[in-house]
């Protein structure tokens, strides 16, 4: 769990600011980009990096009815918050000997995609005594999770073979883009044929499920035909675009959640050919000033990013100077002398000129779904805009 500090009184090293005004109204936002399907906030993974009960609640407080998340534990402690029903919870990312009991007696909706999982959820609900509440997943081409069609049939009849023995209630039937992402991708059409076939076959045969979705974040901004009966937000949510090339968050009415800062540890004269961090693949041209930034790569910061990556000091942007340490890296002030403890912004909204997470991700050769997730527990984040009744803390 991430550690949180009140903005005002607490003097950081770093800093993972979340808004939760932006949150909220990123949910707003996305529930009208698919006004005719609910809304299921993705908060695996703590939330991508920003805490997920805190932004569980908000999402929740801003209309969405569905909660997602990748293990059943992530789920659980969900509930173990109080985000009860009528509050659904879909955890997909299930393996052999998982907690299917805990996961039944919370009121979990849990995915299924193979004969083993649905033989261990129904042993489960035996024990516990009551349904289980059963996704079928069906693998439409990304290859990964999720049952071939060609083995559909007998998943589905299993599941209602279980759901007539009181077992099981299957309350949704779904997929997973692989390209969506991608505009004008041929995969995507196919997917969408695919799903809708397996959805079709899976009625045809006596499910009545709640609901049935495909489309994630990319999808949900994109591909209007996707939206079906539910909506499956994650890095959106967080105010990230899912692609560069599909728009910025602008593009879509969307704003970043997390602005992550620290305070400069040390400002110091260089002379010229002095190197700087590890191996000196940094080398001063002549004098100068360098800031020292106190997060390193333990701290999430990618190391791949050394000498691209992009701060914010003094209202300049400054870049990486050599390699991206476990704990600190240097910044190039070009003679500028701010104060130790002056703020360096690695990356937010970009209100105030600061790079974003999209500009880290670029330095860094990798996607903005990266950036933020990977920043550790050992930055605080601090929330700020919370509701007035200051449950989403």
């Amino acid at each position: 769990m991430t550690e949180t500090a009140h903005p005002r009184t607490a003097t950081l090293r770093a800093r993972a600011e979340i808004d939760l005004a932006a949150l909220r109204a990123n949910v707003r936002t996305l529930r009208a980009r698919a006004s005719g399907a609910a809304l299921m906030a993705v908060v695996k993974s703590d939330a991508y990096g920003h805490g997920a009960v805190p932004c569980a609640r908000a999402a929740v407080a801003a209309g969405a009815t569905w909660l997602g998340t990748a293990t059943p534990e992530e789920a659980l402690a969900l509930r173990a918050a109080g985000i009860g029903p009528p509050v659904r919870i879909l955890c997909w990312l299930w393996t052999p000997g998982g907690p299917w009991r805990e996961a039944v007696e919370a009121d979990l909706d849990v995915s299924v995609s193979a004969l083993w999982a649905l033989a261990e959820v129904r042993e489960a609900a035996r024990a516990a005594g009551r349904p289980a509440r059963v996704q079928l997943k069906a693998d439409t081409g990304l290859g990964r999770n999720g049952c071939q069609p060609a083995d559909w049939p007998e998943l589905v009849g299993e599941a209602l073979r279980a759901e007539a023995e009181g077992l099981i209630r299957i309350t949704g039937l779904w997929s997973h883009f692989a390209c969506a992402d991608e505009p004008g991708h041929p995969s995507i059409a196919a997917q969408l044929d695919c799903f809708r076939t397996v959805v079709a076959d899976a009625e045809a045969a006596g499910v009545r499920p709640e609901v049935r979705h495909i489309a994630n974040s990319p999808a949900t901004l994109t591909l209007p035909e996707s939206h079906f009966d539910l909506v499956r937000t994650g890095i959106a949510v967080y105010g990230v675009s899912p692609s560069p090339e599909l728009g910025t968050p602008a593009d879509f009415g969307l704003r970043p959640v997390m602005t992550l800062s620290a305070a400069l540890a040390l400002v110091k004269h260089l002379p010229g050919g002095h190197g700087v961090s590890y191996g000196h693949h940094f080398v001063t041209a002549g004098e100068t000033t360098v800031g020292l930034v106190p997060v390193g790569y333990a701290d999430g910061i990618p190391r791949h990013a050394s000498g691209t990556g992009p701060v914010l000091v003094g209202g300049k942007w400054r870049t990486v100077a050599g390699r991206i340490a476990m704990d600190q890296f240097v910044v190039d002030l070009g003679g500028d002398l701010p104060e130790a403890g002056a703020e360096a912004v690695l990356f937010g909204p970009g209100d105030r000129g600061e790079p974003t997470a999209e500009d880290w991700a670029q330095a860094a050769g990798t996607i903005a779904y990266e950036i933020v997730t990977r920043i550790g527990k050992r930055v605080p984040r601090v929330y700020v805009n919370e509701e007035p009744n200051g449950r989403e803390g």
